[in-house]
């Protein structure tokens, strides 16, 4: 075996205030975070995006600090299972690929290329796969590794998702008693799992495994929890007009409210590093919308960061990674169905749904070109003398 690397993936986030919004520039310039038929106007309405809300995000951070923990987190998750890798007799290196912020996967990837790894096993710090996230990371390491001869000598392997494995999902189950045992009423207290939402059009349209493996996911953590408390799912974070998988974690708070429930346990359910939709959104944001609807006990279960058993579990999983058959990029970017970010509609003319649907992107298109313009004030428009 040759010198051995791990590249941990993650989202990345703003470490200070002024890092905001460059940051929010990268996530949407992301085709596979925004979907729109024409690549060209991508950058155009990332920068509107993140100009546009940057201000409200900053004042989200400040709630926090000023700046997200996520890559303190991440890189103290790294040195952890380095550690760990080393206690199993496997002297690897472990590096951390940031997507939208530093540091960016691309200089992990030079890094790894710079200290002569021969083998390595890509670990997305992200339990179920979604082309949002896993996906995008992949994507973008094809293409490094599709333009780079140097990386194509790499021996490398990838692990898609793992959000069933036994020791993650004991590792949660263990997280999720602990704040049970401090309820006022342990056998009755709801476990509400949150996770991060995606777009619907993802699953139905582009076949995104998410949903399933995020419901599969909770229901495992329920069993291996073995305790007759009601649970729920719902999603968080959802942006922009389309529409996400529901149902919406702040409608499910609403509708327990009037249920007359009045102690919760949310259980991050997506995460496992805190970062700024634990520590702002649901500590913050959601408690009080549990409050408003009359939940009196709001206890949310922590992210998992360095959990001992979870830090092993992802011992294992790269132990095992490099003893099995490798995994390349183009098996995962097609888990069961092939997953394609721009789904193909059949044309059909007439009042069809296609119709509809390409006719409301279209006038979505065009009222978003409209509004860089003014804001910009370049474009068409400005140049024939009508703004």
């Amino acid at each position: 075996m040759g010198r051995v690397g791990v590249l941990l993936l993650n989202l990345g986030g703003p470490e200070q205030l002024s890092d905001v919004r460059p940051f929010l520039y990268n996530l949407f310039s992301d085709p596979e975070i925004i979907r729109i038929p024409f690549r060209w106007l991508q950058k155009p309405l990332a920068w509107f995006i993140s100009t546009s809300r940057a201000q409200k995000s900053q004042e989200n951070y400040k709630q926090i600090g000023g700046g997200s923990p996520l890559r303190r987190i991440t890189e103290e998750q790294a040195k952890a299972l380095q550690d760990n890798l080393r206690g199993k007799g496997l002297d690897a290196s472990v590096y951390i690929g940031m997507r939208y912020w530093h540091p960016f996967t691309e200089e992990a990837i030079a890094k790894i290329k710079q200290d002569g790894v021969q083998e390595l096993v890509i670990l997305p710090l992200y339990p179920q796969f979604s082309i949002s996230t896993s996906g995008s990371s992949f994507r973008l390491l094809e293409d490094l590794w599709n333009a780079d001869p140097q990386l194509q000598t790499i021996k490398y392997t990838v692990i898609p998702s793992w959000y069933d494995r036994p020791g993650y999902v004991e590792s949660m189950s263990d997280l999720v008693r602990q704040e049970l045992d401090q309820c006022a009423d342990p056998e009755k207290a709801t476990v509400f799992f949150s996770a991060h939402g995606v777009p619907v059009s993802y699953v139905k349209e582009a076949g995104d495994p998410y949903q399933t493996e995020i419901e599969n996911c909770t229901e495992l953590i329920m069993k291996a929890l073995d305790r007759s408390n009601p649970h729920v799912l719902a999603y968080q974070s959802r942006v922009g007009p389309v529409e996400w998988l529901q149902p919406y974690t702040e409608d499910k708070l609403e509708e327990l409210g009037e249920q007359g429930v009045k102690e919760l346990v949310v259980v991050p359910i997506s995460f496992i590093s805190e970062h700024i939709e634990t520590l702002q959104e649901i500590d913050m944001e959601y408690r009080e919308l549990a409050q408003d609807a009359g939940i009196d006990r709001f206890r949310r279960v922590p992210a998992l960061n360095t959990y001992p058993k979870f830090i092993n579990d992802l011992g294992d999983m790269v132990v095992e990674s490099l003893r099995n058959p490798a995994i390349a990029f183009a098996e995962v970017l097609r888990p069961g169905k092939q997953v394609k970010m721009y789904p193909q509609e059949r044309w059909e003319w007439g009042l069809t749904s296609a119709a509809e649907r390409w006719n409301g992107r279209f006038a979505m298109l065009g009222f978003i070109a409209l509004i860089i313009e003014l804001m910009s004030g370049q474009g068409p428009l400005h140049a024939i003398g009508l703004l």
